[in-house]
């Protein structure tokens, strides 16, 4: 089993992040990578988002690494956040032309003016089965609502944000060909959500979500659910299984 790519990190440009782009992708080279993606937290994500008038700048030092490391391909990414409940995400139309790679997911705290109700639930849920019920209704309302409305590449770490009806996300998922990440550094995909979406033609994605340089295409705790699950890992897209 090889790892061919990373579709999940954060650079400097993420609140959370002190790691330099060049430097993700010596380490990315290192590890034998053959793609990357850089996915900075959105810019709507409060204390932690990329701005957005930062968002050119990465795509130019981006190019720039691809011209100087041929032997890597680094996409510009972004893990958007879903917002509302209405399918939308911070990515809009300026940002977009600059992009190659969307992964979008819930966050806690992201557009707190607008969305702190439903941030308030996701909180409560933790403490409370009747909030937990209302949370799962709007959160699975709310990230299948943006698979159908935009076009995603992979939703980040289902349920591990705030909990969802893993049945109905998979089955969009499949509608929309949106793939699902086993994130390594959460616990979500957890091994009884795979065995959920197993069920449905979706295609799985095993990443870091590194926020540190040492980590990156680490996605051994990832794996380990995957087989857990019974997954064919010829369903994971970014994994060769070699003979």
């Amino acid at each position: 089993m090889k790892l061919r790519g990373d579709y999940h990190m954060h650079s400097k440009y993420s609140g959370d992040s002190k790691n330099e782009l060049e430097g993700i992708v010596l380490k990315a080279i290192e590890l034998g990578l053959e793609e990357i993606a850089i996915t900075d937290h959105g810019p709507a994500h409060t204390g932690y988002g990329i701005k957005k008038e930062d968002y050119p700048e990465l795509r130019a030092q981006i190019d720039a690494l691809n011209q100087k490391y041929p032997e890597i391909k680094i996409l510009l990414g972004l893990e958007a956040n879903i917002l509302g409940l209405d399918g939308a995400i911070d990515l809009d139309e300026e940002m977009r032309q600059y992009n190659d790679w969307v992964n979008a997911g819930y966050h806690f705290g992201s557009r707190l003016s607008k969305d702190y109700k439903i941030h308030f639930i996701n909180f409560m849920a933790k403490f409370s089965k009747v909030f937990h019920k209302k949370a799962v209704k709007i959160n699975t309302k709310a990230m299948t609502a943006a698979m159908r409305r935009n076009k995603i590449h992979m939703i980040t770490h289902p349920g591990a944000k705030g909990p969802v009806d893993m049945d109905e996300v998979a089955k969009v998922a499949a509608e929309t060909g949106t793939m699902l990440e086993i994130n390594n550094s959460h616990g979500h995909l957890s091994v009884a959500e795979i065995k959920i979406a197993m069920q449905y033609p979706v295609v799985f994605v095993v990443n870091s979500d590194a926020h540190q340089l040492d980590r990156i295409g680490s996605v051994e705790a990832s794996l380990q659910r995957a087989k857990e699950a019974g997954l064919d890992f010829s369903r994971i897209y970014n994994v060769i299984v070699e003979a």
